[in-house]
């Protein structure tokens, strides 16, 4: 019998510039970067926290704490690729990973692309398996004013007999 799971994750980091902006595993050209401990990116961040919410494997704070010095500017490809590697512990595999970037600028519709074939690889999954949207608040709240950019995440894991090779 499949066992399916599915796990939610959300993000926010503060705008800042002298940073880099990184979003699903790229960098992306823009003025200002994402304020963090690790190099901030926050599409990434809420990936690791729905695929750990996913297997019940509490969240990416408690895995890679922001108070270690271990994780400092640490890529998040790095957290993403250790996250599988738990879940796969688990016996889980990916089925799907929906993720939502909530950002006035830069536009990123340009770099979709580039982060879904990025994080299918890091994920070892077919890209047809990653979405990535980005969207506006239109103008509304924290991102509208941006002063910074959240991410929504939602995956679905698989593990028995029906599932595809664990991660």
């Amino acid at each position: 019998m499949t066992q399916v799971r599915t796990g939610f994750g959300f993000d926010v980091h503060r705008l800042t510039p002298d940073r880099e902006l990184w979003l699903g595993g790229i960098r992306i050209p823009h003025t200002h970067g994402l304020l963090g401990h690790s190099d901030a990116d926050v599409l990434i961040h809420a990936l690791c926290d729905a695929l750990l919410g996913a297997a019940n494997l509490r969240d990416i704070g408690y895995h890679f704490p922001d108070t270690s010095a271990d994780y400092a500017g640490i890529d998040s490809k790095i957290l993403l690729r250790r996250t599988m590697q738990l879940v796969a512990e688990k016996g889980y595999c990916l089925g799907n990973a929906d993720i939502t970037v909530c950002a006035e600028h830069p536009k990123l519709s340009p770099y979709i692309p580039a982060m879904r074939q990025t994080l299918a690889a890091l994920m070892n999954t077919d890209e047809d398996n990653v979405s990535v949207k980005a969207t506006t608040t239109e103008r509304l709240g924290f991102t509208g004013r941006e002063e910074g950019i959240a991410a929504y995440a939602s995956v679905l894991i698989e593990k028995g007999s029906g599932s595809s090779e664990v991660l």
